[in-house]
């Protein structure tokens, strides 16, 4: 059954999972990142920190059952993944969940700077950039860049001095672009916000059409099935239910 359309989350709740999720990649799963929600005071949610992520709290007026309903559909939509790490189940972005993520996450770094400019804040230590991820800092670069602030100069100068070469090449552009004071491409900027607004609409679930191995024929994996297979880490079917049943009637006699 497909989801309904007034079931759906807002672009808010979108991002607010997200941010909740960035925490705990690949480290956590669907009840943990639940409890960072809800804003639980569990002992493992303080031992780990995770009370200072902005997205604590977000659904405390929720119950933990509504909030993991919110957490499913974000993965039924192709926001949100589940790996295995032996038989535990972790939370994954997708390319679509990591490409929004991604994208807040470099607004956060950027207001952060703002933040030290009002603040006068001269040296600031820019060690907590190194071995970030790589799109994501080059995405932030960019987004400097794009401020035309010449006031970032002594911030890319410090971030520069402890980067590697790739990144220090990256950083050293930007910052003649604030010196020479270069037009931007609007184009560029424009074509990063439509591929966001783009993949905030998710991936809706749909039945799969898979050709079984034995007949030739076309069957419906139906959106229930693939949750089911999902669940219990099966691989895809690959005959029909004709066939599988078949081979069930030759294994049992």
């Amino acid at each position: 059954m497909k989801t309904k359309e007034k079931d759906r989350l807002s672009t808010e709740e979108i991002k607010a999972i997200l941010r909740a999720a960035d925490e705990i990649i690949a480290e956590g799963g669907r009840t943990l990142l639940a409890k960072i929600l809800k804003g639980s005071r569990e002992k493992k949610v303080l031992q780990l920190k995770l009370d200072t992520n902005p997205s604590y709290g977000y659904f405390k007026s929720e119950t933990l059952e509504n909030i993991m309903k919110k957490i499913d559909w974000m993965i039924d939509y192709d926001f949100l993944d589940i790996h295995y790490s032996g038989k535990l189940p972790m939370i994954v972005f997708t390319d679509r969940g990591w490409e929004i993520e991604s994208d807040q996450r470099t607004d956060e770094l950027l207001m952060e700077w703002r933040e030290w400019l009002k603040q006068d804040k001269t040296s600031p230590d820019m060690s907590y950039l190194k071995d970030r991820n790589r799109s994501m800092i080059l995405l932030f670069i960019e987004k400097v860049k794009e401020t035309r602030d010449r006031n970032f100069i002594p911030y890319l100068k410090l971030w520069k001095d402890i980067e590697y070469k790739k990144l220090k090449v990256a950083i050293n552009q930007t910052i003649t672009s604030l010196e020479l004071e270069e037009l931007l491409d609007e184009q560029i900027i424009e074509e990063r916000m439509r591929s966001i607004d783009e993949a905030l609409k998710g991936a809706p679930p749909e039945d799969l059409l898979l050709k079984c191995w034995e007949c030739g024929d076309r069957f419906t994996f139906s959106i229930g099935e693939q949750q089911f297979y999902k669940q219990r880490r099966f691989e895809l079917p690959k005959r029909c239910t004709s066939c599988r049943e078949q081979r069930y009637e030759e294994y049992i006699m």
